[in-house]
């Protein structure tokens, strides 16, 4: 039992706190995946677009980790694969297509970290640059699409 339910049960309020519990339990269940939907199409988009046009802080962590291409070449690839991941997770039916091609693109994402470990740690294993934290929270966008990839089922 939490804090909260206890005070509530000790105090008499413990149905009101069921009744609003439950009533913010189904907003967020309302909203929960369309906002995930929303939020990795919005991140996909802004951060390809940057390297479209040229001015994303991650180019030159591109270009260090991805040597063996031209980055003139390679980044601006990258950055349409990214706008149509983002695309795609905008339009709910071809979500899937986005989670394939996000599954594709993301293990690269982590290359740095074995290829890089000087720009990624301050201190190895913990200890990680901004770059490094850039990396890392692709973990939470990998659990954000299993989430959503998982609820697509139930849409048929």
């Amino acid at each position: 039992m939490g804090v909260i339910q206890f005070w509530a049960d000790q105090t008499g309020y413990g149905d009101a706190f069921e009744r609003i519990d439950t009533r913010i339990a189904a907003v967020m269940q309302k909203w929960s995946l369309p906002m995930v939907q929303t939020a990795i199409g919005v991140v996909f988009i802004w951060f390809g677009a940057l390297k479209i046009i040229g001015i994303s802080p991650a180019a030159e962590l591109v270009e260090k980790t991805v040597y063996f291409f031209p980055p003139e070449v390679f980044v601006p690839i990258l950055g349409v694969w990214e706008v149509l991941i983002g695309l795609f997770f905008l339009y709910r039916p071809l979500v899937r297509l986005g989670i394939l091609l996000l599954f594709l693109q993301l293990p690269g994402t982590f290359l740095p970290i074995i290829l890089l470990p000087d720009v990624v740690f301050t201190t190895f294993p913990y200890g990680l640059t901004v770059e490094g934290q850039y990396i890392v929270k692709n973990l939470v966008i990998i659990g954000a699409a299993l989430v959503l990839g998982g609820s697509l089922a139930s849409d048929e």
